[in-house]
């Protein structure tokens, strides 16, 4: 998108270089380290001009807070209504309940879901899971968001319509990263696109390489 997940390009490309040497290196390899799930020697990420290698163990919990992440399979709580499992990271921060409800109803206004706040997950169609885990990734306000194939269980209509949200967040200033094997659902977006093919970047849409 506009800005390339708040790594710097140079330190982005390195690190998928070194990566492209490993014959698994995969999309989801590049989130799992932008969201410090691994922190493999020898590489140098900035997130949000924040070294990954060098966040200790004990700070990986507030880093993680900065960052929003959806996921392909929207890890949902089916035994809480959709308000609760959009409050949970608020929740885990310690918010003020006030302050959950003003972010929870933000964040289902924006994926317009708002006055569904009480509903189970299991009773909301596929796009509409997906865009509740859209909503909870948001409601702590993060600097960068995180997507692992959004659309990936999606059919093309319901698809298109979570790229055009994903592109009006970013209209606002948040930062994305989002890995799809999609390609031609993106192949029109105007943003920076990073192919990689069995590990090895094949194109970048910046002609930077």
């Amino acid at each position: 998108m506009r800005r390339y997940l708040g790594l710097h390009r140079d330190n982005l490309v390195d690190a998928l270089r070194r990566l492209r040497r490993q014959p698994f290196a995969t999309l989801l390899t590049v989130l799992v380290i932008a969201i410090a799930l691994a922190l493999p020697a020898g590489l140098r990420v900035l997130v949000n001009d924040q070294n990954t290698a060098r966040i200790s163990r004990r700070r990986i919990p507030r880093f993680r807070q900065r960052l929003g992440v959806v996921f392909q399979d929207h890890k949902l709580l089916y035994d809480r209504s959709v308000f609760d499992n959009v409050a949970l990271p608020l929740v885990i921060a310690g918010a003020s309940r006030r302050e959950i409800d003003k972010r929870v109803r933000a964040a289902l206004d924006q994926v317009g879901l708002l006055g569904r706040e009480t509903h189970p997950p299991i009773t909301l169609s596929t796009g509409e899971q997906q865009r509740v885990g859209i909503a909870r990734a948001l409601a702590p306000r993060p600097d960068v968001l995180i997507a692992d194939e959004p659309t990936g269980n999606l059919d093309p209509d319901l698809s298109a319509e979570i790229m055009q949200l994903f592109a009006r967040f970013n209209e606002v200033g948040v930062t994305l990263l989002i890995a799809t094997h999609d390609l031609e659902l993106i192949e029109h977006m105007p943003h920076r696109r990073l192919k990689l093919v069995a590990g090895r970047i094949e194109s970048d849409s910046s002609g930077a390489r």
